[in-house]
């Protein structure tokens, strides 16, 4: 049965908005910018409701991704995240927010790593011609000092969870050879712009750069950014191209609750990944929904 496989879930966000200040979950709410009107999940988001979410389902860890707290609140988020593990066991890592362009970045990144559940960095690159698409004012991952940033990673023994979009990920490509110390967890798929006129070409020649680079996975999740109204049928043509691309032993399923609850809940989400992982064997499975998770998370978790 789906529920007697294990699930580390891969990219999960918690949020208190009494303790931390977060832009995007600020009102006033309006439809424009690439998540829509967020005023549904612009709420506290604690681990109580996350466990009661994921009540159906066998999970065994999960992984923290940064929520979107003002950047000046970075570490007092980590913080915050790793007296919650101590108190609860969750999360069980911790994939913190840095700026990478920043003059500073080599302290933040040795303060963020001195945290023992911290593993990686995000810095959501997503920028896109049309300014409703884009994440950030400016295209970063061009930029030199960026990339200097992104280089200092593997002295902190840090992974990068990238989320970015297609036109991005060729010119990111190099960057990311070169330091094959560095792993790297494509966020979302990838994120296909399928509104654009070659989208889904550009998403696979930009997919296809980076599964060529080993230590690169990919994260399968946040189809509402692909498709609003997805269905399980709809999405499972794109869900087995990725899996072929990167193989079963690169791939993980994950909720990215709450955000993902803008388009669809909880149950929807994982009853449709694991309805399309059925084709895939037992063994296959336990790696796309916990074993890949554990191990390039470097969780330590029994599953």
């Amino acid at each position: 049965m789906e529920t007697d496989i294990a699930f580390v879930d891969a990219h999960v966000h918690f949020w208190d908005l009494d303790r931390l200040r977060y832009p995007w979950l600020t009102p006033p709410f309006d439809e424009e910018g690439p998540n829509g009107n967020v005023a549904a999940i612009a709420s506290n988001y604690l681990l109580d409701d996350y466990l009661a979410d994921a009540a159906q389902w066998n999970v065994k860890g999960c992984v923290h991704i940064d929520a979107g707290a003002d950047a000046a609140q970075a570490l007092g988020e980590t913080e915050w995240l790793e007296a919650m593990a101590s108190d609860h066991g969750l999360p069980s890592a911790i994939v913190a927010f840095a700026p990478l362009d920043d003059p500073g970045i080599e302290r933040l990144l040795e303060r963020q790593a001195a945290h023992g559940r911290v593993r990686g960095i995000r810095q959501i690159l997503n920028w896109h011609p049309d300014p409703a698409r884009s994440y950030t004012p400016r295209d970063l991952s061009g930029d030199e000092r960026w990339r200097e940033g992104f280089g200092l990673l593997g002295k902190y023994g840090l992974s990068f969870d990238l989320q970015c979009y297609a036109g991005q990920m060729p010119g990111l490509a190099p960057l990311i050879e070169r330091h094959p110390g560095i792993p790297v967890i494509v966020n979302h798929m990838g994120m296909p712009v399928m509104s654009d006129p070659d989208g889904i070409t550009d998403w696979r020649r930009g997919m296809q750069a980076l599964a060529t680079l080993p230590h690169v996975s990919v994260k399968i999740s946040g189809m509402g950014f692909i498709y609003r109204d997805w269905t399980a049928q709809k999405i499972a043509p794109l869900v087995e191209e990725v899996i072929d691309r990167f193989g079963p032993g690169r791939c993980m399923f994950a909720s990215d609750t709450p955000t993902d609850k803008l388009f669809a809940p909880f149950d929807y989400s994982l009853r449709a990944y694991h309805r399309i992982a059925a084709q895939y064997s037992r063994d296959e499975q336990h790696d796309l929904f916990g074993r890949n998770a554990d191990r390039i998370y470097r969780l330590n978790l029994d599953i």
